[in-house]
């Protein structure tokens, strides 16, 4: 028998709690571990002893505390708590600090209801997940403009690339589709496609925003 995934949402809006919990609700394999309206809510709920959820869906304007201060109190606490935010705002900036502080999603409000399962199934297994539009901006910031601290090039996972598969990860960090890979390289799309497999598992990243990251952190772009 499959395990039931739990999931506590906070957001100050109650009819977008409630939108959130009918789209999680079509799904058997999640259920709710209730809700809070603010910030203080949330860490009241989790500070509680025998409160517990897999995930937590956190919007970040909230009364009291935000969901900056929510994500510091965790840290402060050393709750390990696998969190997707789930806010109006696409800024990278934003997007960016909520990362450093460990969320380990972030989808745009106007795509929840396309995202919101897929998302809470992701993080639950150990893994990252952006809606497309936080894709493309995240990915836009690894390729130029903004660069992860992080640990020293793993010299020995670099030179294990071959000279294509730096090719490949260079063009994907640009946002470079498959077909447009395919195009410029002379390759078949399939080709590509294979390529993108084996570097996800190679690298042990998990989509294009993983390998944008390592390819900055590693100096390929």
């Amino acid at each position: 028998m499959k395990k039931k995934i739990y999931v506590h949402v906070a957001d100050d809006h109650k009819i977008l709690i409630e939108g959130i919990i009918a789209v999680i609700n079509t799904d058997k394999d999640i259920e709710i571990k209730d809700y809070s309206l603010t910030g203080q809510e949330v860490v009241d709920w989790f500070d509680k002893k025998g409160n517990k959820a897999d995930v937590l869906i956190l919007d970040i304007t909230m009364p009291i505390l935000d969901g900056f201060e929510v994500l510091r109190h965790f840290n402060k606490k050393q709750i390990n708590q696998k969190v997707i935010v789930l806010s109006s705002y696409d800024d990278i900036k934003i997007v960016q600090e909520m990362l450093s502080l460990g969320c380990n999603g972030y989808i745009t409000k106007n795509n929840a209801g396309e995202h919101i399962v897929n998302a809470i199934k992701a993080v639950a297994n150990g893994e990252q997940y952006f809606s497309e539009d936080i894709q493309k901006i995240v990915i836009k910031s690894f390729s130029g403009k903004f660069v992860l601290p992080g640990d020293s090039p793993e010299k020995s996972l670099i030179e294990a690339l071959t000279e294509r598969e730096i090719d490949v990860i260079r063009l994907i960090s640009r946002e470079y589709s498959s077909p447009e890979i395919a195009d410029k390289l002379n390759l078949a799309v399939s080709t590509v496609d294979t390529y993108r497999k084996s570097l996800l598992k190679k690298l042990k990243v998990k989509n294009a925003v993983g390998l944008a990251m390592y390819a900055v952190k590693n100096k390929i772009i």
